[in-house]
């Protein structure tokens, strides 16, 4: 009888246990003491007869007539909110008044957005309801999210618009209907949330084609991308590359391997590279020249857009520019890294 009893309060624990563990709403609330909801309101501060109080400074003053409609406790939503990408060179992002939005360069390489997002939408599954490629403007059919910390899947319908702005390319998107289950939603927090969803989905996709289509053209460069060194505005030393940014960037991770530099971390957005160097005779002599002799250690490499151009600027971890004898060593290990991995490729 014991063991049958213990038997089933081991069950009903599990499926409590199982219960609990599909609840994610304390990914929303506050974790700790709510005693602070029990706080006495403000009350006037009445000095006693004959006391003069200093001059009051109105920027500092606490209202007590404020109250606030928000939610308070546990029924807070302490997540985040979510943030637009700017994944591509060169991008900004924006969020308002529900609409997530895409800014890029109006260049040649962007020319073709409006396919490219279509092409995005394809791959991922999402529905297109309404599709007008005169005005660039589509219409999506419900698309599914599931969230990790969210008990409801929720679903929304989009409009999603790409149109030239002066010089720039604008890319828009807009929720126009959202539902948690089968109930709908329009809290603001939510709005913004999935907005950013759908734009962020997109723009992963576009900088991943647009990457695909870098590694073809790098593909068919050849050995032609030529290195000089050269100077910065303020006169400090850095490795001039012949070639656009997002070629050179996607090139750099083998040409950098095959100095014995290992990459540690990469941040397009800010063009940063860090690696730590490890002299070795045989990479200079596969790639047929002579030891620069650079101190073995961590280095920070700034990768700059100069159009139809690029920049390398190599300093140590702690920030110093390396001196102009290091950086045309490095120009003339790096021309030939540059030749080897056209010939690999």
């Amino acid at each position: 009888m014991v063991h049958s009893l213990q038997k089933i309060v081991g069950v009903s624990l599990v499926v409590l246990l199982a219960a609990c563990s599909n609840d994610q709403t304390y990914k929303h609330q506050v974790s700790g003491d709510e005693d602070y909801l029990k706080a006495p309101a403000l009350k006037e501060l009445r000095a006693p007869a004959g006391m003069i109080l200093p001059v009051q400074n109105g920027q500092y003053a606490v209202s007590n007539r404020a109250v606030s409609t928000g939610n308070v406790g546990l029924a807070l939503d302490i997540r985040p909110p979510s943030q637009p990408l700017a994944l591509m060179t060169g991008s900004r992002v924006q969020y308002s008044a529900n609409t997530a939005t895409l800014s890029l360069e109006n260049s040649g390489k962007n020319q073709a957005l409006w396919p490219q997002v279509i092409a995005v939408l394809e791959q991922k599954g999402y529905r297109i309801a309404d599709r007008q490629d005169a005005n660039q403007t589509l219409t999506t059919d419900w698309v599914n999210w599931q969230r990790s910390d969210e008990n409801t899947a929720h679903s929304a319908r989009y409009q999603i618009t790409a149109q030239p702005q002066g010089y720039q390319n604008q890319l828009s998107v807009k929720v126009l209907e959202l539902k948690a289950g089968d109930k709908s939603v329009s809290d603001a927090a939510s709005m913004q949330r999935y907005s950013i969803s759908m734009l962020n989905a997109i723009t992963e996709g576009l900088d991943k084609t647009q990457s695909n289509l870098i590694s073809q053209q790098a593909g068919k460069a050849g050995g032609s991308i030529v290195l000089q060194a050269a100077h910065d505005d303020t006169g400090l030393p850095v490795v001039i590359v012949r070639e656009a940014y997002a070629n050179v960037w996607e090139r750099l991770p083998a040409v950098l391997e095959s100095v014995g530099m290992k990459i540690n971390d990469r941040n397009k957005q800010l063009g940063l590279i860090t690696v730590t160097f490890k002299s070795s005779n045989s990479n200079w002599a596969a790639l047929s020249v002579p030891n620069p002799d650079l101190k073995n250690g961590d280095y920070k490499i700034q990768v700059g857009d100069l159009d139809n151009r690029s920049s390398l600027q190599f300093s140590t971890d702690k920030g110093q520019v390396l001196k102009e004898s290091d950086n045309n060593a490095l120009v003339t290990i790096l021309q030939s890294a540059f030749n080897h991995s056209s010939i690999a490729e």
